[in-house]
């Protein structure tokens, strides 16, 4: 990996799982526990309601975006690191990063394409 891409993988990497750390939790809450008994005046919420603007739509394409790159990032040196292949950096970069940068496409486009 050149010496220009590793710090934009490191970025992404923290990013990742500060963003996993602190918005999972509160998405947990809000599908798990709001949006099944209601909100507290009794006003009815809907998943699909609450993905009606795009902003929102926006903000959990990096929710999903960002730590599929800290899971590829961390998976990367696994392989490196666990199972001794790092003669295979090149095939393993790209394997987990494209996977990650598919399926962020997936995510988008199943999020944007939502009724």
């Amino acid at each position: 990996m050149s010496r220009r891409v590793a710090p934009l993988l490191w970025l992404l990497f923290s990013a990742g799982g500060t963003v996993a750390a602190f918005f999972y939790p509160a998405l947990l809450l809000i599908v798990a526990f709001v949006l099944p008994f209601g909100y507290r005046d009794g006003t009815e919420l809907s998943l699909a309601g609450l993905l009606q603007p795009a902003v929102v739509r926006g903000l959990l394409v990096v929710v999903v975006a960002l730590p599929l790159f800290h899971w590829a990032h961390r998976f990367r040196y696994t392989l490196y690191d666990g199972l001794q292949l790092k003669h295979l950096a090149v095939l393993i970069a790209v394997l987990c990063y494209g996977s990650a940068l598919a399926s962020t496409f997936v995510a988008a486009y199943l999020l944007f394409t939502l009724p």
